[in-house]
This record gives structure tokens, C-alpha cells and sequence, in this order.
């Protein structure tokens, strides 16, 4: 008998209060960190006895912001909308169950006042608040296959673009995240289908409002919005 009832054992908190920005795969920006909170009867120290000892771990989680279209098909971002692949042959988020899988590093364990866990990753692409349905311990004797193909995603493995991020821009960043910025932007964050010369585009991090335009291959950052203060350019 299937048992499609999934219990929600933590969220996650990231710097991603909308889906652009979210780097296309896990691991591609190693710089980014994020917050397991546990949730109910998993508050609990004994829930995570023994995780320190792994450097790597496996999420499952759910998509808050995609539904599924009912096509066996999808056209993935990578190639540009112009070719379509069978929804099982992709990653994309458009899938019959809302079910994501991540590959983050764990940097650290927390522990609040009453002794709950926080578990600090890294390499997270994922949506601030997504809940968490399942971690497992990654095994590099058994989950590494140096020898896979990736198909037609190995192509774009290395794919990023050049980013100019003027100096007085950066000192309107912490120091902690002028790098992850940087990094998530080299990844071009803009749809295939949407890759308009001269426009600026948007994206919120963290507490910034992070403007930029395209030209050929450089990004460049023309603006900074501090949420909370004045706008910086």
C-alpha cells in the first residue's frame, strides 16, 4: 500500500526570497550559506546524534513556487527552450511530485539555548522557508560516480558569465557576502527566453536589491538597494 503522506521535519533559511537568483543546481555556488531549523519532535539534539561526522549531505524537499504543467515533456533552461527532453531526463523544478534533492555541505552544527539543532550548509539552491522533508548522510564510496555522464547538462558545467562589480558598490555589501554575490551573478540568473539587451534586471539577496544589465558576456552591477536604508549607487 503507497503512503504518500510526507512529514515536514525542518526549513530551510537561505538568502532567497524569490526564485530569481537561485543557482540552477546545488554546489554550483559554495559560497552560500543557510539554516536547517528542525521542526516539532525533531527539536531535539538526538535527531542529528552523529551527523558531524559526514561533510556532506543529501536534502529532499518540496517546491513551493512551481507547479506541474501535466507534460511528460520540458523544454530546460540550459538549452535555451529550443529543444524539448522528457521531464525524468532533466532537473527541472516542473516535476508530477513537488520534490526537490540537494547535495549541500555541512559546515556546522549549532545548538540554541534549549540544546535544538541548527544545521549551518552550505551550497544550498533553494527558496528561504522551504520545508525540509528528509537528510541523509552523504557516502562518497557509494553516491560518488567519477566515471557519469551528464548528458546534454555537461556542456554547461563550467558556463558563467563575467561580472563587473564596481569597488564602491562592494562596500555597500557585509564583507561576508560580497563574494557569494558575485558568485550567484556568474552564473547568469536570466531565462533563456529572457535575455534582453539594455535591461536591468533585479534580483533580491539577502536584504539588497541587486540591480544589473547585460552586455555580450559581462554583467554588470549598476545598483544596490539596501531594503532597510537609502538606495546606494
Amino acid at each position: 500500500m503507497d503512503n504518500n503522506n510526507l512529514t515536514m521535519v525542518a526549513r530551510i533559511y537561505t538568502q532567497f526570497s524569490e526564485k530569481f537568483g537561485i543557482p540552477r543546481q546545488s554546489g554550483l555556488v559554495k559560497s552560500l550559506l543557510a539554516e536547517i531549523h528542525f521542526e516539532g519532535e525533531f527539536k531535539n539534539a538526538d535527531a542529528v546524534r552523529g551527523i558531524e561526522d559526514f561533510s556532506h549531505l543529501w536534502l529532499l524537499w518540496g517546491f513551493t513556487r512551481a507547479q506541474y504543467k501535466d507534460a511528460v515533456t520540458v523544454a530546460p533552461p540550459r538549452l535555451e527552450g529550443s529543444e524539448k527532453k522528457g521531464v525524468f531526463a532533466t532537473r527541472s523544478p516542473f516535476r508530477p511530485n513537488s520534490i526537490g534533492l540537494s547535495s549541500v555541505k555541512l559546515e556546522k552544527v549549532e545548538y540554541k539555548a534549549n540544546g535544538e539543532p541548527v544545521l549551518i550548509v552550505s551550497g544550498a539552491d533553494i527558496l528561504n522557508g522551504t520545508p525540509i522533508y528528509d537528510i541523509k548522510p552523504y557516502l562518497p564510496y557509494t553516491d560518488s560516480h567519477p566515471e557519469a555522464v551528464g548528458g546534454f547538462a555537461e556542456a554547461y558545467k563550467d558556463k558563467v558569465i563575467d561580472v563587473d562589480f564596481p569597488d564602491f558598490l562592494k562596500k555597500k555589501l557585509p564583507e561576508n557576502l560580497v563574494k557569494t554575490v558575485y558568485d550567484v551573478l556568474a552564473q547568469d540568473p536570466r531565462a533563456a527566453y529572457n535575455k534582453k539587451p539594455d535591461y536591468v534586471y533585479g534580483m533580491n539577496f539577502a536584504d539588497f536589491d541587486i540591480r544589473f544589465t547585460v552586455a555580450g558576456n559581462i554583467l554588470h552591477i549598476v545598483e544596490i538597494t539596501d531594503k532597510n536604508a537609502d538606495t546606494i549607487k
